[in-house]
């Protein structure tokens, strides 16, 4: 029974528990080459410095080149080409890194390209920025390779000041979504319908139903409704669907698990009223749909 790899942060990778890294692709590629569909349970920033191969992020295919930046979040499905050729630098890291420092619990909610509903996983730097970053990359390595004492305040510096930069480089390939502009008085309902997307990221697989996000946020269902629909033009329960028929269909696409196991995993009473969602949203069973991908 196939299922996709799951890697977590090594920790102890030099001893003391350090929860940020820089590795080079080429010591990935071994294990990228044997499983080329995997997910992680961390944050990951890749820089790509030259490559003759296509990723794909959730599904979010792009055909890799020097200055390209790939941000994936915990949870998300890396999906390589065969024998992909990529030569990159991986920034790695755990929210903890950064949130045991800031103090803030939404710290990471102002960087766009980590958010789960960013319009896209990748970056285009131009000369100036992909030079700083590739910089900063190998002081961060320098740092945690050379020194027997790793300086965490100087990692999260330098972590910090790439984040910043990220934040002023386009993302490429972005749908074209309408926006609501956030005045200062936005600020509270944009925090609740943030936790919401991230309630939804670590829950929608045994979550199903909107009254549990409002329980956890403390606000009532339809107030729930309310702002996910202007935030995000969608009812709160249309976007808990999206993410679990869209993990639905990474599990078909990209494993061997039954149709049966696929509906366990995602927390539904029966196979039979799964197959019955899935087919009413899109126009077709999940077995049509697997045997769909395997032909094209």
């Amino acid at each position: 029974m196939k299922r996709i790899p799951v890697y977590k942060f090594y920790k102890h990778k030099y001893g003391d528990e350090l929860l940020v890294d820089v590795i080079s692709y080429e010591k990935m590629m071994p294990d990228i080459r044997r499983t080329p569909v995997f997910s992680e349970t961390f944050y990951s920033i890749t820089l790509v410095l030259d490559g003759d191969t296509s990723v794909a992020i959730n599904g979010r295919l792009r055909k890799l080149e020097r200055g390209l930046i790939i941000c994936s979040i915990p949870g998300e499905v890396w999906s390589f080409e065969d024998n992909p050729q990529l030569d990159a630098l991986n920034l790695v890291f755990e929210k903890e890194f950064l949130l045991s420092f800031f103090s803030d619990p939404h710290f990471l909610d102002r960087f766009t390209y980590l958010q789960a509903d960013r319009s896209s996983p990748f970056l285009m730097a131009d000369d100036a920025a992909f030079e700083r970053i590739h910089t900063l990359y190998q002081e961060m390595r320098r740092e945690i390779t050379d020194y027997a004492q790793k300086d965490q305040h100087i990692l999260r510096a330098m972590l910090y000041e790439t984040m910043m930069l990220l934040q002023r480089v386009p993302m490429v390939d972005a749908e074209q979504v309408e926006t609501v502009q956030r005045s200062l008085t936005d600020i509270p309902v944009s925090r609740y319908v943030d936790d919401f997307v991230q309630l939804v990221s670590d829950h929608f697989r045994e979550e199903h139903g909107t009254e549990f996000y409002a329980d956890r946020l403390c606000i009532t269902p339809n107030y729930l409704n309310k702002i996910v629909r202007q935030s995000l033009g969608k009812s709160a329960k249309t976007y808990i669907l999206e993410q679990i028929l869209a993990e639905a269909c990474r599990q078909l696409k990209y494993t061997t698990l039954s149709v049966a196991d696929i509906a366990t995993q995602l927390h539904f009473d029966t196979a039979t009223y799964f197959v019955r969602l899935f087919k009413k949203y899109m126009a077709m069973t999940p077995l049509e749909f697997r045997e769909q991908r395997e032909q094209s």
